[in-house]
């Protein structure tokens, strides 16, 4: 990353162009998986937890992931709807938080990206009974192959138990490295209204 794109960024008034921009640079430059966030939530206790999950869409609504909602993640937004997420780029040394509420996705926006799956990853959706105890991998596969059976024709429906979820940025901040660990940061805010307010924080 040059001096220049350093310190353009930090002129940005609005947080989704430039989050586009440095996603199309990462898409070029990460060997894998630009689109891995390192996901946190919370119980209903406030002990928080964090994974790595895939980003799946964004818009200026917001950022969205998708998961079974009876995993231990969504039993956790259940009872406490608010995450954080993290992005990282090695290759650019880049970083994008996001934090704020969390609202599930439209039926019909999950209908449609549980549709666009590969097959296989379909049927793991029906399989997995995520996050709880296995007893064996055996026991796993068999579950994919009685799945598998179930839909041998036609389109797999998406489960019940399964959809989206999105966060509503309260806080999105970009961070750039820079010599010396002197780095940029620039924190967006939302206005009440609509727009965003912009700071520069202190490394």
């Amino acid at each position: 990353m040059d001096e220049l794109t350093a310190g353009d960024f930090t002129q940005t008034e609005e947080p989704y162009a430039l989050f586009e921009t440095w996603f199309s640079e990462a898409t070029a430059s990460e060997p894998e998986d630009p689109n891995a966030i390192a996901l946190a939530t919370a119980d209903a206790s406030g002990l928080p937890n964090v994974r790595m999950v895939l980003l799946k869409g964004w818009d200026a609504r917001g950022f969205v992931f998708y998961t079974n909602t009876e995993s231990q993640k969504g039993q956790e937004l259940a009872a406490n709807p608010q995450a954080a997420l993290c992005l990282h780029w090695k290759s650019l040394r880049r970083q994008v938080r996001v934090r704020g509420a969390v609202e599930r996705v439209t039926d019909a926006e999950a209908d449609a990206y549980f549709a666009s799956r590969p097959r296989q990853s379909r049927i793991g959706a029906w399989a997995s009974r995520q996050s709880r105890p296995l007893e064996s991998r055996f026991a796993l596969e068999k579950a994919v192959a009685t799945n598998a059976a179930r839909y041998a024709v036609g389109e797999i429906p998406r489960p019940p138990h399964w959809t989206g979820f999105r966060i509503l940025p309260m806080r999105i901040e970009f961070w750039a490295d820079r010599p010396f660990r002197l780095h940029d940061r620039v924190v967006f805010t939302p206005v009440e209204g609509g727009g965003w307010t912009r700071e520069r924080l202190y490394p």
